[in-house]
């Protein structure tokens, strides 16, 4: 599992993952993910595009952090996860809880109300 990040719009923090959200690919990222998701007030897109595989680790390092977000203000939305990945999403009631887009413009107009402090 890859991890990648950067700001768009100044505003918005982009988390790019790549790989398999399994026991392994998750531990791989937890550390990072966790502390990239930990700003007071983050606006954060975490795109999906090439994550091929999501075990309940990972859904489980997913909600942590947007809850977390949610608590300091902030939020936390998906971005075009492989149908098999949002299959399991929504099954699972995580789309439910964490917004899921397949539309960059939709996702950053989704978090255009948070503002970093």
């Amino acid at each position: 599992m890859h991890i990648d990040s950067e700001l768009l719009d100044g505003k918005i923090l982009k988390i790019t993952l790549d790989g398999r959200l399994d026991v392994e690919g998750t531990q791989a990222i937890d550390m990072k993910f966790t502390a990239l998701t930990a700003t007071k007030k983050a606006a954060v897109l975490v795109d999906m595009t090439n994550v091929s595989f999501l075990a309940s680790i990972g859904m489980r390092t997913l909600l942590s952090c947007a809850k977390a977000a949610s608590n300091r203000g902030g939020k936390m939305v998906l971005l075009n996860p492989q149908p098999m990945v949002r299959e399991v999403l929504d099954r699972t009631g995580v789309a439910s809880l964490i917004p899921v887009f397949d539309d960059l413009d939709a996702a950053k107009a989704a978090l255009s109300e948070v503002h970093p402090a």
